[in-house]
């Protein structure tokens, strides 16, 4: 495992940071297994959300992290202020709520990265950067960033904290994947990749802020399973969502000619496009939604693959 490190945060990084979305209270067996494998591979670092499960994703982690006795190795990256049905919810009142429930369900008095889930770009930044700065003064969260923030929120953001005094977004989590959003999976997201986040990209190179970078196996897009001829029959609703959001053809392109790399070096395809996130010149770490142990062991190998300047233009130079 490799590791890097985020301002505010006292502890090493790993590079694959194992989500929580599959964890539940009503497979806590099943959920401990995953956890402790993840573990014992060198992840220290796991990523929730106040919404996934309706908070069951973090109770299981906090109980998990208390039961082992662990808190102090493990990092916390957890989410809040996300959008409901009713209304846009990054204020400071929502941030502060959600960040009190996510205390209380982890278990713990303090959470390593706090990220808000969603942006609002209605909004003036300078509430959210002092309410942000309010709980790291407090101690309650270490460090903060945006996910899904636009690098222009976030150049607005950093600007405020400089002129007030005030710490900034040590962190950013967006989309990036070799395979391109073409359409959004849930309102509200923001990626990286492509052609359409070439400016983003050079930000990020120029800042080297760290990415924490989600679906950056496009939600299964590279598992094999998604083929131009069956999309029809796909049904389980995350499935359609990878459909919506990267079944095109010059994603397809992609998909073959990471198929053709990975037979030419005994990989998968997965692995290939996890390593082409990894051959950036950015401060990638990246999200992985592993369901079994074997999963997090493929991914970790292919964070150590090493592309060719030739191998990363066949991937993404499309006809």
């Amino acid at each position: 495992m490799r590791y890097g490190s985020v301002p505010g945060i006292d502890k090493p990084v790993s590079r694959l940071a194992q989500g929580t979305v599959m964890i539940s209270s009503r497979e806590l067996a099943r959920s401990y297994e995953l956890l402790d494998g993840v573990f014992a591979q060198g992840c220290n670092t796991f990523d929730t959300a106040h919404q996934y499960g309706a908070g069951d994703c973090e109770r299981v982690l906090g109980r998990w992290i208390e039961e082992r006795g662990i808190r102090d190795q493990v990092v916390i990256v957890t989410k809040g202020a996300h959008h409901n049905q009713d209304r846009r919810r990054v204020t400071p009142w929502d941030i502060t709520a959600d960040l009190y429930d996510s205390l209380a369900r982890l278990r713990t008095d303090s959470i390593d990265l706090y990220l808000l889930h969603r942006d609002d770009p209605t909004l003036p930044v300078g509430p959210i950067v002092e309410v942000l700065n309010a709980h790291h003064s407090a101690g309650r969260i270490r460090a903060f960033g945006g996910s899904n923030w636009s690098i222009e929120r976030l150049i607005e953001a950093n600007k405020y904290a400089k002129a007030n005094n005030l710490t900034p977004f040590a962190a950013s989590s967006p989309n990036l994947s070799l395979a391109e959003m073409v359409e959004e999976p849930w309102p509200g997201c923001v990626s990286i990749g492509g052609e359409r986040g070439r400016k983003a990209r050079a930000w990020y190179q120029a800042t080297q802020t760290p990415i924490f970078a989600w679906s950056s196996l496009a939600g299964g897009f590279f598992s094999g399973r998604f083929t131009r001829d069956n999309l029809d029959t796909m049904t389980h609703p995350l499935d359609k969502v990878c459909v919506h959001a990267y079944c095109y053809e010059d994603n397809f392109k992609r998909l073959d000619r990471a198929q053709e790399i990975a037979h030419q070096r005994g990989l998968t395809a997965a692995q290939v496009a996890l390593a082409y996130v990894f051959n950036q010149p950015l401060n990638v770490f990246a999200l992985v939604g592993c369901n079994t142990v074997a999963e997090f062991t493929e991914n970790l190998a292919a964070s150590e693959i090493k592309l060719t300047p030739e191998e990363l233009a066949q991937l993404e130079v499309l006809p």
